[in-house]
Protein backbone atom coordinates (compact mmCIF):
# COMPACT_ATOMS: atom_id res chain seq x y z
CA UNK A 1 0.00 0.00 0.00
CA UNK A 2 1.23 3.56 -0.86
CA UNK A 3 -0.01 6.51 1.50
CA UNK A 4 0.67 10.36 0.15
CA UNK A 5 1.03 13.37 2.49
CA UNK A 6 0.76 16.72 1.31
CA UNK A 7 4.41 18.34 2.89
CA UNK A 8 5.85 21.32 3.20
CA UNK A 9 8.65 21.43 6.36
CA UNK A 10 8.33 17.44 7.01
CA UNK A 11 5.06 18.31 8.12
CA UNK A 12 1.78 18.07 6.67
CA UNK A 13 0.82 21.12 4.70
CA UNK A 14 -2.57 22.69 6.06
CA UNK A 15 -3.52 23.26 2.18
CA UNK A 16 -3.71 20.18 -0.08
CA UNK A 17 -3.59 22.17 -3.15
CA UNK A 18 -0.55 24.41 -2.23
CA UNK A 19 2.10 21.81 -0.70
CA UNK A 20 5.71 21.94 -1.47
CA UNK A 21 5.83 18.20 -2.57
CA UNK A 22 4.06 14.99 -1.64
CA UNK A 23 5.71 12.74 0.93
CA UNK A 24 4.67 9.29 -0.33
CA UNK A 25 5.24 6.03 1.76
CA UNK A 26 5.44 1.89 1.20
CA UNK A 27 3.82 0.22 3.61
CA UNK A 28 3.65 -3.40 3.66
CA UNK A 29 2.40 -5.48 6.62
CA UNK A 30 1.83 -2.28 8.90
CA UNK A 31 5.35 -1.35 8.31
CA UNK A 32 6.90 1.49 5.91
CA UNK A 33 9.07 0.14 3.98
CA UNK A 34 10.24 2.81 1.59
CA UNK A 35 9.60 6.63 1.21
CA UNK A 36 9.84 8.99 -1.89
CA UNK A 37 8.63 12.64 -2.64
CA UNK A 38 6.77 13.70 -5.70
CA UNK A 39 7.15 17.46 -6.42
CA UNK A 40 3.89 19.08 -6.17
CA UNK A 41 2.67 21.03 -9.46
CA UNK A 42 1.77 24.50 -9.60
CA UNK A 43 -2.08 25.71 -9.38
CA UNK A 44 -4.39 24.06 -7.51
CA UNK A 45 -4.44 20.73 -6.18
CA UNK A 46 -7.47 19.36 -7.83
CA UNK A 47 -6.90 20.92 -11.26
CA UNK A 48 -3.02 19.87 -11.36
CA UNK A 49 -3.60 16.07 -12.49
CA UNK A 50 -1.91 15.04 -9.19
CA UNK A 51 -4.74 12.64 -8.54
CA UNK A 52 -3.71 10.68 -11.74
CA UNK A 53 -0.11 10.74 -10.94
CA UNK A 54 -0.72 9.61 -7.69
CA UNK A 55 -2.98 6.95 -8.79
CA UNK A 56 -0.64 5.79 -11.39
CA UNK A 57 2.28 5.77 -8.28
CA UNK A 58 0.01 2.88 -6.82
CA UNK A 59 -1.04 5.41 -3.76
CA UNK A 60 -4.19 4.34 -2.31
CA UNK A 61 -4.72 7.15 0.77
CA UNK A 62 -4.35 10.48 1.14
CA UNK A 63 -3.63 11.89 4.58
CA UNK A 64 -4.38 15.43 4.38
CA UNK A 65 -5.27 18.40 6.61
CA UNK A 66 -7.35 20.75 4.65
CA UNK A 67 -8.98 19.76 1.49
CA UNK A 68 -11.96 20.95 -0.62
CA UNK A 69 -14.71 19.19 -1.98
CA UNK A 70 -13.58 19.34 -5.39
CA UNK A 71 -9.74 17.80 -4.48
CA UNK A 72 -11.11 15.12 -1.98
CA UNK A 73 -14.03 14.12 -4.91
CA UNK A 74 -11.03 13.88 -7.90
CA UNK A 75 -9.30 11.67 -5.18
CA UNK A 76 -11.78 9.66 -4.73
CA UNK A 77 -12.58 8.60 -8.79
CA UNK A 78 -8.87 8.05 -8.82
CA UNK A 79 -9.58 5.22 -5.80
CA UNK A 80 -7.56 7.38 -3.27
CA UNK A 81 -9.04 7.26 0.40
CA UNK A 82 -9.41 10.37 1.20
CA UNK A 83 -8.36 11.34 5.02
CA UNK A 84 -8.45 15.06 6.03
CA UNK A 85 -7.77 17.06 9.12
CA UNK A 86 -4.56 15.81 9.71
CA UNK A 87 -1.85 17.86 11.16
CA UNK A 88 2.23 17.59 12.18
CA UNK A 89 5.43 15.66 11.14
CA UNK A 90 4.47 13.42 8.13
CA UNK A 91 6.44 10.18 10.17
CA UNK A 92 4.29 10.61 13.28
CA UNK A 93 1.04 10.75 11.27
CA UNK A 94 1.83 8.04 9.00
CA UNK A 95 2.13 5.99 12.15
CA UNK A 96 -0.75 6.98 13.80
CA UNK A 97 -2.80 6.20 10.77
CA UNK A 98 -1.52 2.51 10.45
CA UNK A 99 -2.09 2.17 14.56
CA UNK A 100 -5.55 3.02 13.61
CA UNK A 101 -5.27 6.69 16.06
CA UNK A 102 -6.53 8.49 12.56
CA UNK A 103 -10.01 9.11 11.09
CA UNK A 104 -11.15 11.25 9.05
CA UNK A 105 -12.10 14.72 10.11
CA UNK A 106 -15.37 15.28 7.96
CA UNK A 107 -14.19 18.72 7.36
CA UNK A 108 -13.75 20.36 4.54
CA UNK A 109 -11.66 23.83 4.11
CA UNK A 110 -14.17 25.51 6.46
CA UNK A 111 -13.54 23.21 9.30
CA UNK A 112 -11.84 24.82 12.30
CA UNK A 113 -9.97 22.69 15.03
CA UNK A 114 -9.64 19.42 12.93
CA UNK A 115 -6.28 17.59 14.36
CA UNK A 116 -5.19 13.94 14.40
CA UNK A 117 -1.77 14.30 13.89
CA UNK A 118 1.12 14.45 16.79
CA UNK A 119 -0.41 10.59 18.43
CA UNK A 120 2.92 9.34 20.57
Amino acid sequence: MKIALPTRDGRIDDHFGHCDHYTIFTVEQKQVVARQTLPSPQGCGCKSGIAADLQNLGVEVMLAGNMGDGAKNKLETHGIKVIRGCMGDVDAVVSGYLSGFILDSGLGCAGHGHECGEHH
